[in-house]
């Protein structure tokens, strides 16, 4: 299914272009975009499973709620390996979460409602499902059907040695050896993942042109951008003999050398992404996942890549006062410097929620705390939700995209205490039980306590929710003035509102534990990081993250919204 053909752009009255449709070129640069876990988000079916259908009977909320975009996480064909990023088939819906015609009415839903519509991408690697990847298997070494991945001999008199010492992101080695058909060992892969993730050779031009055709199959289905997994590890150094590669992705060097990850080669494959990207009008847009120094980050969006790139700063950074200054600072500016905008995230599907992270004490292992079912230390719920209110009033209130995880919405927490058996992350399994994994944040959404599943669908959900889910569903927390459901719709609600140009002055900070800015027509966001009150900002409150006990005052582990 293919777009009508679109004429050109037009000009707004301030001169920018315009597309005819009236989509504006650079909506992606403040958009509010909320990420759908479509597994977890609402079941229509009945199996336990979130698919596109109940995506789409929730654009109602999605618009209530305020957002200018979704980004979908893969909802591709999948052996559910890895949470739908092993794709067997990426120009196709997984038959469990529906089919191709009900993906076009979700797209078709979201555009009427004035919402646009991101798909993840994941050309590191597919399935070990996926069509090319069993072809490769049954045939000889040196083919061309092993081209397109990395096979490589083994090292010992027999080949049982691993071909280098590069490690899965999952834990162990980063090599798995196949089987040939006659029954004996045959070639190692390379898996940065789970060995059900065999990586892609993106030397080989095959996969660069079969990816361009991935692109323009979803763009001309009416998606309007694409977020990028693993965007940093595409290009790799698999020169002989194989160099040892950095264990730790954050740490890598600045200049470009590690063999894995961070090569400046990738930077030549986004580039023909880019190309494609705008044969459309209005351009289509991408953002980077590269879990890079922040130096680097910019590379990946520039206006001849990307566009954007995650900037992971805020969700890794403690909550001080000092810390988010500088990285705000840090990431304004890297963002001017590449023509990109920023973007700021709290949550996603890979990491604990910030509610939980900010209900931890100050220096806290997560993992550790994971392992204990969230027992070990104790977290301080009420204290980190008022903290996860506040940190994400900040964000909304700062120049560039905001992105959401579904649920934060609800101020929900992450569900440490899932059972063994429930586990279904390969980092559980890869890391030998020491590393619990990604599930806690991923357990299905609840929408009503009057309904099995609290509203999620009619079956058990394919990741059991806890009893306390109850007290935080949409059904509660509709019209609740207090709620954290109601303070993301305000707060977005006045973000479209007040929300232009790209600018930010820094004030005054009214405390040694806060920190406060002034946007382009003067509107201020203040953050009080401390316990201890501190004088707020003159002007009437437009939002404010908790209650403001008395005139002039910001309590602690509080933000607020004013105008003069």
């Amino acid at each position: 299914m293919s777009e009508p053909a679109t004429p050109g752009p037009t000009a707004r009255d301030d001169g920018e272009l315009i597309a005819i449709d009236g989509t504006d070129p650079d909506w992606w640069r403040q958009a509010v975009v909320y990420q759908v876990y479509p597994r977890s988000f609402a079941d229509s079916n009945g199996d336990g499973l979130g698919d596109i259908a109940g995506v789409t009977s929730r654009v109602p909320y999605l618009q209530r709620l305020g957002v200018d975009a979704i980004w979908l996480s893969p909802f591709y064909p999948s052996a559910l390996a890895d949470g739908g990023y092993d794709v067997a088939d990426y120009r196709n819906v997984d038959p469990r979460l529906g089919t191709l015609d009900d993906f076009d009415a979700m797209v078709a839903a979201a555009h009427d409602a004035g919402i646009k519509v991101i798909v993840d991408i994941v050309p590191n690697h597919s399935s070990n499902d996926h069509a090319w990847f069993r072809e490769a298997l049954a045939a000889e070494p040196g083919s061309a059907a092993r081209e397109r991945y990395v096979f490589r001999d083994g090292l010992g008199d027999d080949g049982q040695i691993p071909p280098s010492t590069w490690q899965s992101n999952f834990g162990g080695s980063a090599w798995t050896r196949t089987t040939d058909p006659d029954g004996t060992p045959g070639q190692w892969y390379l898996h940065l993942f789970a060995p059900e993730q065999p990586d892609f050779n993106w030397a080989n031009p095959e996969i660069r042109e079969d990816f361009h055709t991935t692109l323009r199959f979803w763009a001309d289905r009416g998606v309007d951008g694409f977020r990028v997994d693993v965007a940093h590890a595409l290009a790799k150094d698999l020169s002989e003999p194989l160099r040892d590669a950095n264990p730790k992705d954050f740490d890598l060097p600045l200049d470009g050398s590690d063999p894995l990850y961070d090569r400046d080669e990738v930077h030549e494959i986004f580039s023909g992404w880019r190309r494609v990207f705008d044969e459309y009008d209005p351009p289509r847009t991408a953002v980077a996942e590269a879990w890079v120094p922040s130096a680097r980050v910019a590379l990946y969006a520039r206006p001849t890549e990307l566009g954007q790139a995650f900037n992971f700063d805020l969700l890794r950074a403690d909550f001080d006062a000092g810390t988010f200054s500088r990285i705000i600072d840090d990431n304004l500016r890297l963002a001017a410097e590449s023509g990109a905008s920023s973007t700021w995230v709290l949550s996603n599907h890979d990491v604990i929620r910030h509610a939980s992270r900010y209900a931890l004490p100050a220096g806290a292992d997560e993992e550790d705390w994971l392992m204990s079912g969230g027992t070990r230390p104790a977290a301080d719920e009420t204290r980190g939700l008022r903290r996860a209110r506040a940190a994400t009033l900040l964000l909304l209130a700062l120049p560039g995209s905001a992105y959401l995880y579904q649920g934060e919405e609800l101020g929900l927490r992450e569900v440490a205490d899932l059972r063994e058996g429930d586990l279904q992350d390969p980092v559980w399994v890869r890391s030998a039980h020491t590393r619990k994994g990604r599930d806690g944040c991923r357990v299905p959404l609840p929408w009503d306590t009057s309904t099995p599943a609290f509203g999620f669908g009619p079956a058990a959900p394919h990741l059991p929710q806890p009893a306390w889910f109850a007290d935080l569903a949409v059904s509660v927390q509709d019209g609740a003035p207090d709620s954290t459901l109601e303070l993301y719709r305000a707060a977005l609600g006045a973000r479209h509102a007040l929300q232009q140009g790209e600018d930010l002055r820094w004030l005054d900070a009214p405390g040694p534990d806060a920190i406060a800015f002034a946007r382009h027509d003067g509107w201020v966001c203040a953050m009080n990081f401390g316990t201890d009150p501190v004088p707020a900002p003159a002007g009437s409150v437009v939002v404010a993250s908790g209650p403001l006990t008395a005139a002039g005052v910001l309590p602690g582990e509080t933000t607020v919204w004013v105008r003069s």
